[in-house]
C-alpha cells in the first residue's frame, strides 16, 4: 500500500513518490519485478486528488504495478478520483478495498454497488472475522495469546467489553447452530457469507498460521451450501441487513 502522504508535487505537474524506493525494496523482496494492484491507503486532505492519481499512474506507467485501488475511500472520493482520471487521462483506479463482516455491511453493501454499476470499481474485502470476534475466539473472554491481550490493542478489547460488543458476541453465539448444522465453523461460515456477495471481488485472510490458513479455506465447500434460504436465516439473526436506500427513503 502507498500512504498518500508518500505523495508530492514538484513543478509543472511532474509528480514524483517520496515512496519510490521503498515500493522498489518491496518489490525485490518479493523478488517480482511488478505487482497485480497497488492501493492507495487513505486520503489525506493535505493532497489534492490530482496528486494522488498521477502518483499511481505514474507507478504503473513505470512496470510497478498493473492496476492501481483504494483502500478506506468513501464512495464520492472514489468518484472524485476517476473524474479526475477522465479529465487528465490518467489511469483510474479500479478497486476499494473495503472492511466487511457481519457488523461492517453498509458500504459493500449500499455505497460502492453504485459505483460498480456507474464505472466499474471492483470490492477486495478485508477482516471478514472482525478481528477474531466472528471466530468466538473472544466468547470466554481475552486469550493470552490474542490480539486483544496484546499492548497496543487496548482499543480492541475495550470494543470487546462494550455494550455493542457483547452484543455482536450474542450473536455470534447464535449463529453457532447454524455453523454445526453446516458442519463447518465459524470462521469458514463468516467468510462464505462474505464471498456470497456478488459485490465482493476476492476477501483478505489474516492468519497466523498453516492450521488457521486451511480451516479458513474450507469456506469454500461451505459458500457451496449457502443457499439463500440459509442468508435470509443469517440476515434474521443478525437483524441489521442494511436497506437499499430507495427503501430508506420510501
Amino acid at each position: 500500500k502507498c500512504h498518500s502522504d508518500n505523495v508530492s508535487v514538484v513543478s509543472d505537474d511532474v509528480v514524483v513518490m517520496m515512496s519510490l524506493p521503498c515500493l522498489r525494496d518491496s518489490l525485490s523482496r518479493l523478488q517480482l519485478e511488478y505487482v497485480d494492484i497497488v492501493f492507495a491507503n487513505r486520503t489525506d486532505i493535505n493532497s489534492p486528488m490530482e496528486e494522488v492519481v498521477r502518483a499511481m499512474t505514474f507507478v504503473i506507467n513505470h512496470g510497478m504495478a498493473m492496476y492501481w485501488g483504494t483502500s478506506r475511500w468513501s464512495a464520492m472520493e472514489i468518484m472524485e478520483a476517476y473524474s479526475v482520471a477522465r479529465q487528465f487521462n490518467l489511469i483510474p483506479p479500479v478497486c476499494e478495498q473495503a472492511e466487511y463482516h457481519y457488523f461492517h455491511r453498509d458500504k459493500v453493501e449500499v455505497q460502492l454497488p453504485e459505483l460498480y454499476h456507474k464505472i466499474g470499481v471492483g470490492v477486495m474485502t478485508w477482516s471478514p472475522l472482525a478481528g477474531g470476534l466472528i471466530s468466538g475466539k473472544y466468547n470466554d473472554g481475552v486469550p493470552e495469546d490474542s490480539r486483544a491481550a496484546m499492548k497496543g490493542y487496548v482499543w480492541m478489547k475495550d470494543r470487546i467489553f462494550s455494550e455493542e460488543g457483547q452484543k455482536q458476541l450474542a450473536k455470534i453465539k447464535e449463529l453457532h447452530p447454524l455453523a454445526d448444522r453446516m458442519n463447518c465453523t465459524l470462521s469458514q461460515l463468516a467468510i462464505a457469507w462474505c464471498l456470497r456477495s456478488e459485490r465482493v471481488s476476492c476477501v483478505l485472510l489474516g492468519i497466523t498460521n498453516t492450521d488457521q490458513l486451511q480451516e479458513n479455506l474450507g469456506c469454500i465447500r461451505v459458500l457451496s451450501q449457502l443457499s439463500p434460504q440459509t442468508v435470509a436465516e443469517m440476515d434474521a439473526l443478525l437483524g441489521n441487513k442494511p436497506r437499499p436506500k430507495k427503501e430508506a427513503l420510501a
